[in-house]
């Protein structure tokens, strides 16, 4: 079994061994499920095709839900793609697509004036939170915690070809070289990461390091590899434990409480956005989203895929947003909730 194909069967083992459970809390995904399976309310089996493409982050959650909606609506063709957060939204902004995950904000100045200009208005629905995991090979028996800014002598663009071993970053750590791994240009980790420890998300960092869009193939490369040190969402670290060792970054360790709270300083909200022409144009869209979102639903999707949920007060304003059908994002050019916090920032948009 190749590398690739290896990584992806030990995160979609543990998905659908997740899956199962949930679908026993959901007692099988039928009934009233606040618009769930079923076509919701015990109507007819929905049917249609939804195109849903953008982050690798988000994308174990969306195929969570997706599975789980078509264990009562066998017609319904959902497909969910993982090509990153740009990507998704470069294919959504054109119309292609009718739901893109995303591990960042849409991009103010740059993507949402091509949404405007193809006539897309979409509906910006937090889901998530992730703490993106700063992660070593499980034989790794030195390395326990790093700082922000050791994080930023080894990524940032001037570390390429200067800082190549461990007890450069820190002099404890010994003479070995050091291998990372890290995801593509075209994903949001790869971009909030950078803003958060780079401090430049525009500014790429070293080109020297094994990236892909396929957090997968990251997880497997670390797993591989004694003297890795990688970065990639939290599920992916969870599914994959023993193979893998979180590092504490400032002292805090990536953990459901540290991340929900913002202590762990790359702790960041997940999303999927909405096209609100097609909730309305295609018979899919709408029960789908009501599936996914629903009270009795979005929790249990959330800890399937091992990410980290909302405080409630929080969900219960993202899924007003959702019902009430507002349009455009809460955040500003510089990626900020308008209002300081995503939960009054959503508050003030209704």
């Amino acid at each position: 079994m190749s590398r690739i194909l290896r990584a992806r069967f030990i995160v979609g083992a543990a998905l659908v061994l997740a899956l199962s459970l949930v679908a026993a809390a959901c007692g099988g995904g039928g009934g009233d499920q606040g618009g769930g399976g079923g076509g919701g309310g015990g109507g007819e089996a929905v049917s249609g095709e939804i195109a849903i493409e953008g982050s690798s982050t988000v994308q174990p959650i969306t195929q969570a839900a997706a599975e789980l909606f078509r264990e009562e609506n066998p017609d319904a063709r959902i497909e969910v793609g993982g090509a990153g957060t740009s990507d998704g939204f470069e294919a959504f902004c054109q119309g292609d697509t009718q739901i893109s995950d995303a591990s960042r904000p849409i991009d103010v100045a740059e993507e949402v004036p091509i949404c405007e200009e193809n006539g897309v208005e979409f509906i910006e629905i937090p889901v998530a939170f992730d703490g993106i995991s700063v992660v070593v090979n499980e034989q790794n028996d030195f390395a326990t915690e790093i700082t922000s800014d050791q994080l930023k002598t080894l990524w940032e663009p001037a570390a390429e070809g200067e800082i190549s071993q461990w007890s450069q970053v820190d002099p404890q750590w010994p003479d070995e070289d050091i291998n990372l791994y890290g995801p593509g240009t075209e994903s949001g980790t790869y971009e909030f990461f950078n803003e958060t420890i780079v401090g430049n998300e525009e500014e790429a960092n070293r080109s020297d390091a094994e990236m892909s869009e396929d957090d997968n193939v990251l997880v497997q490369g670390v797993a591989g590899d004694q003297n890795a040190l990688g970065y990639f969402g939290f599920s992916y670290y969870e599914n994959n434990l023993g193979d893998l060792k979180a590092l504490a970054v400032d002292g805090v360790e990536p953990s459901a409480d540290t991340i929900r709270s913002g202590e762990y300083v790359l702790s960041r909200p997940l999303f999927i956005y909405v096209n609100a022409k097609a909730l309305e144009s295609n018979d899919a869209v709408k029960p789908f989203v009501d599936f996914y979102v629903s009270e009795q639903n979005l929790d249990r999707l959330v800890e399937a895929a091992k990410y980290v949920t909302m405080p409630g007060s929080l969900t219960d304003e993202s899924r007003t947003q959702y019902e009430d059908r507002t349009t455009g994002t809460v955040f500003t050019e510089e990626g900020e909730p308008k209002g300081g916090d995503l939960e009054a920032a959503l508050q003030q948009s209704q």
